[in-house]
């Protein structure tokens, strides 16, 4: 009788067995990329608003924080200003990327790919239409209360390159918050053994933290908000629909806004 021959692994189920990350490096992984993202943005935004109350001594609705402001007054600075801060929001996506195929996975382990053309469709522009809607009631009803500061944008864009630069910004806050916090953490978690009421809870923490600049109603909008997003996430596996959900709210908020401010004298 002969004897059954051992398989052998592929080349590439070898690389992979070889490269797949132990727990304590997806831990020191996963710590890197927040210390080089919205981890440390997290702590920025704290800082600034402890700020608020220690060193301006004005209520939350006295106070100001301005998003997407134009860095200088000419063209070629201003863009390249803000090139450059694009480029450093979305070094770690690359990163993030990098570490995935390093580990014998790639971007469409958290769905970020162009399988599912027409769902993607369906969900982006349905997340877009309700997550809009009830963020923008959220907005009101915390300025309302007097828990968050007065939210400019822009603050006095209003030249032929501005919208460009509104828009790559949206793409930009659109494609670093969801591929990092909405994806990379969840499905790392998960590697790490998580529960998944636990990874939801801290990823929706480190969401909130990084939006305090705004104040408590910033953090607690985004934390619902990284519930939301992250159980779908949990349950679908796909990131695309909510970059692009994402895109398509602050796209309309940032431009809306520069316009509407001309003749809507309530606004901040």
């Amino acid at each position: 009788m002969a004897e059954a021959i051992p398989s052998v692994p592929s080349a590439q189920e070898a690389v992979t067995a070889a490269d797949a990350p132990t727990r304590p490096q997806l831990r020191a992984e996963v710590l890197i990329v927040l210390a080089l993202s919205y981890g440390m943005a997290g702590l920025y935004a704290l800082v600034d608003l402890l700020r608020g109350y220690l060193v301006v001594h004005q209520p939350l609705s006295q106070q100001a924080a301005v998003v997407a402001a134009p860095a200088a007054t000419q063209a070629w600075l201003d863009i390249s200003y803000q090139a450059l801060d694009i480029a450093t929001t979305l070094a770690p996506v690359f990163l993030v990327a990098y570490l995935l195929t390093r580990s014998g996975e790639s971007m469409s382990a958290i769905g970020v790919d162009g399988s599912q053309p027409g769902e993607d469709t369906r969900w982006s522009l349905g997340l877009a239409a309700l997550v809009g809607a009830v963020g923008l009631g959220l907005l009101f009803a915390a300025k309302a209360l007097g828990i968050n500061r007065n939210i400019i944008i822009g603050n006095g864009a209003n030249r032929w390159w501005d919208v460009v630069l509104l828009v790559a910004q949206a793409a930009k806050t659109a494609i670093g918050e969801e591929v990092i916090v909405g994806g990379y953490l969840l499905h790392r978690f998960k590697q790490l053994g998580w529960a998944d009421n636990q990874s939801l809870v801290v990823s929706s923490v480190v969401r909130g933290s990084y939006h305090l600049y705004q104040g408590w109603g910033g953090f607690g909008g985004n934390f619902v908000l990284g519930l939301f997003f992250g159980r779908l996430f949990q349950r679908r596996g796909r990131v695309v629909p909510f970059i692009v959900a994402h895109f398509i709210i602050d796209a309309i908020a940032f431009v809306g806004y520069i316009y509407l401010k001309r003749h809507a004298s309530w606004l901040p």
